[in-house]
């Protein structure tokens, strides 16, 4: 190989340390992207598909970790610690969240309809749910309303936070204090 002089040579230094490399993803280097990606893919990849146990959604995962990598680059070099363990947690805190948000699909589709098998418990069952109705209509407005979002809706208690403009610990004081709640009013 022939060195020119006169030529500034931009390349990476061949063992880039993460520092440098995030400097240059926020100047907008693909490049530096691309050997972010190929440094660390493979860990984010598998924490993805530990949590989520599904390939297509691990990908979609280690996708949208480099994705905000590439939008927020700032957000990365604020934080201390090893960059690969910060895109580490954000893979497993993203695939939790898509964990979460496919839950409730998951239990539809899990449900089998057919014709009660115990007219008597279907009766049983119909009580208690009338029952738990009357009860949460008894709880504050809101405790009944945070209880719905993480119920009903499959919201998380920081979305609950940011929907509501609620701390995120009165989220979970108000969910506590439901469930505790209506643990008592179904105790004999």
């Amino acid at each position: 190989m022939e060195l020119q002089t006169g030529v500034f040579d931009t390349a990476m230094p061949p063992i880039a340390d993460d520092a440098f490399l995030l400097s240059l993803v926020q100047a907008g280097d693909e490049q530096a992207v691309a050997t972010l990606y190929d440094r660390y893919s493979r860990i984010i990849y598998s924490v993805a598909l530990r949590v989520l146990s599904d390939a297509p959604a691990a990908e979609d995962v280690l996708h949208e970790v480099f994705m905000q990598l590439w939008r927020t680059p700032g957000s990365f070099t604020a934080v201390e610690g090893s960059l690969g363990g910060r895109l580490a947690v954000l893979a497993r805190n993203l695939s939790i969240d898509a964990l979460r948000r496919r839950r409730p699909i998951d239990l539809i589709d899990a449900i089998t309809l057919g014709p009660p098998s115990d007219l008597a418990s279907e009766a049983g069952r119909n009580r208690l749910a009338e029952r738990a109705r009357a009860l949460l209509q008894q709880l504050p407005s809101g405790q009944r309303k945070t209880l719905e979002m993480a119920f009903f809706d499959g919201l998380t208690h920081r979305e609950i936070a940011e929907m509501t403009g609620q701390p995120v610990a009165a989220v979970k004081t108000y969910l506590h204090s439901a469930l505790l709640a209506l643990r008592e009013a179904y105790r004999p």
